[in-house]
């Protein structure tokens, strides 16, 4: 008997929500981030194990694309809520090391990863964007260790804070270049020129409408009798922006929303407040779950044959490496000596929502192989388990970091 294919929908929702988040507890339990147990989970419903998709009630066609579609919205107002989170006055005040240790930090990953990639036989274009997936970074794991060492607010902490922004920042911009690059074809010098003309015009335009306009439009929304008009105007902001993105800029979306999410920081510390309370409820409570169980749904390890270890091993040791002797560096040349350099670039080894983002708009964009993408899934996980222990070894003695206000001198 064939189920109304709305039902259906019904039911993946509930048990992708129920498994993320069961998942999710039980990681945390275990002294692990929830997202570890979310991208677990995935991988157990997608086809490397149970295949959920697969299961004789779900008979609709479409089921998948549309749990697709669902977890692209999530990932739009994830990277919104990225942007809304970026603290422009703290960053400022670290500014010198964030700006070294972030742009480090993406140059080192495309550095080892891209060749590694070439050499494993993967096209130019695949092996950019395996760099650009390793480029990202994921600062809320060690943040949340470092909180429970009660060493979050050294002067490493802040940097490493500051260092992720700049990181994610350069890693979406970069992302935007490769993704209109790719769709443009490639081309000679005089097409590189007029993508990456279009892009900077777009985003100069965003910047400059969303700067001037979003804060005093929330603003004013604010005062009136409007029902979470707030945080409403925050989501029309995120769509037409990550709209605006793809059709006049020609990048990602996500691009767009995270711009839109920057402007909006901009508004009264109330305003900001409403709409990441607001967006916190939407995105965790069903959004998020289903992009990250989406990833494991598009993942088969069974893929992951023999012939792809070497590659994935790789990899992993260069996703950990490249972070520690980039970010790490980049640290060291603004003032850190060699103990908070080290501190600084352990705390971005952790991969997680930006380079999965990454890595997934490039496998829809057809550049990077289906076969490769649970090499890049398993790269990611065993770089969120391992931070957790690095970090705690790298601050094994934090009364040697004692805490210290925002603005700092060069040691």
């Amino acid at each position: 008997m064939e189920t109304n294919p709305t039902i259906q929908l019904f039911l993946a929702l509930g048990i992708i929500v129920f498994m993320a988040k069961s998942a999710g507890y039980v990681s945390r339990l275990l002294g692990q981030p929830a997202v570890l147990g979310e991208l677990i989970a995935g991988i157990i419903l997608g086809p490397s194990v149970l295949n959920m998709l697969g299961w004789s009630v779900f008979t609709d066609q479409h089921l998948s694309e549309m749990v697709i579609h669902i977890a692209e919205l999530g990932v739009l107002l994830l990277m919104f809520n990225a942007g809304l989170e970026i603290d422009l006055v703290s960053l400022r005040r670290v500014q010198n090391v964030a700006l070294s240790a972030g742009t480090l930090g993406v140059v080192f990953p495309l550095l080892l990863a891209v060749p590694v990639a070439l050499v494993s036989n993967y096209s130019l274009e695949a092996a950019l964007f395996i760099g650009m997936s390793m480029a990202a970074t994921s600062v809320s794991i060690s943040a949340q260790t470092m909180v429970e060492l009660g060493v979050l607010q050294t002067k490493e902490g802040i940097a490493l804070l500051g260092a992720a922004v700049i990181d994610d920042v350069l890693a979406i911009l970069l992302l935007s270049v490769l993704i209109a690059l790719s769709l443009a074809g490639g081309g000679g010098l005089g097409d590189v020129i007029g993508v990456v003309l279009r892009i900077t015009i777009y985003i100069a335009a965003a910047l400059g409408i969303g700067w001037l306009l979003l804060p005093r439009i929330a603003n004013w929304i604010a005062n009136r009798p409007i029902s979470s008009g707030v945080l409403a105007f925050s989501i029309v902001a995120a769509l037409l922006f990550g709209w605006s993105a793809e059709l006049f800029g020609g990048i990602a979306a996500i691009t767009g929303a995270f711009i839109a999410g920057v402007c909006l920081s901009r508004a009264d510390k109330k305003i900001r407040h409403q709409i990441d309370e607001g967006l916190h409820e939407i995105n965790y409570g069903l959004l998020v779950p289903v992009f990250f169980i989406s990833i494991g749904l598009r993942t088969n390890l069974r893929d992951l044959d023999s012939s792809h270890i070497p590659f994935t091993i790789a990899l992993l040791a260069t996703a950990i490496a490249s972070k520690i002797i980039g970010s790490g560096l980049g640290a060291r040349l603004t003032g850190f000596d060699n103990q908070s350099a080290l501190r600084v670039g352990v705390g971005m080894v952790s991969r997680g929502e930006v380079g999965l983002i990454i890595a997934t708009v490039g496998l829809q964009a057809g550049v990077i192989p289906a076969s490769i993408f649970p090499a890049i899934v398993l790269v990611t996980l065993a770089t969120t388990v391992v931070t957790p222990p690095l970090v705690r070894w790298a601050f094994r003695e934090p009364k040697s970091a004692p805490a210290v206000s925002l603005t700092y001198d060069k040691e």
